[in-house]
């Protein structure tokens, strides 16, 4: 991925209003991304436990999504497998993450969602840059390049459920 700027980032969101885009805490540390083992810049809100955000590049166009997710509780079934880059964590480290779809169908209330890597690192774990708690990932037969595509797949799937397409 190319480094983003903080006017990159602001003006790629899809899913909420300018003046929310211009509001949501950008990262200060955009300089010290390792760009080129990012396939998306994904962060939580300091300020808002419960929101993240996600900005990727579709073709020649930067689409960034808002979304929430729920604190965990304690007695509910929580998935332990991230279904972007497939790297098991323990309690906490996958939540179910949701966004507001684009357009028309996100001001009537319509979401999706997709269970991510809490910490949103999957590039990093998929690379071996970052190990989950756990210390290890699963051993897969694909090669590196080809879980990345799958991973930038899932991402992308996502993205279009959300009305998102490049």
């Amino acid at each position: 991925m190319r480094p983003l700027t903080e006017r990159d980032i602001r003006s790629s969101f899809v899913n909420c209003s300018q003046g929310e885009a211009k509001r949501l805490a950008v990262p200060r540390d955009l300089a010290e991304r390792p760009w080129a083992d990012l396939d998306f810049l994904g962060w939580r809100d300091p300020g808002a436990p419960d929101r993240s955000y996600l900005v990727a590049e579709r073709g020649d166009r930067l689409v960034g999504v808002t979304m929430r997710f729920p604190p965990a509780q304690r007695g509910f079934l929580q998935r332990s497998l991230c279904s972007l880059c497939l790297t098991a964590h323990p309690r906490g480290g996958v939540s179910l993450m949701t966004a507001r779809k684009a357009g028309a169908a996100g001001r009537e209330g319509n979401s999706a969602g997709l269970y991510m890597c809490t910490d949103l690192a999957c590039s990093l774990y998929i690379r071996g840059k970052r190990l989950p708690d756990t210390a290890q990932r699963f051993e897969e037969s694909l090669t590196p390049e080809e879980q990345i595509a799958r991973m930038r797949g899932h991402l992308f799937a996502f993205l279009d459920r959300l009305g998102a397409r490049p």
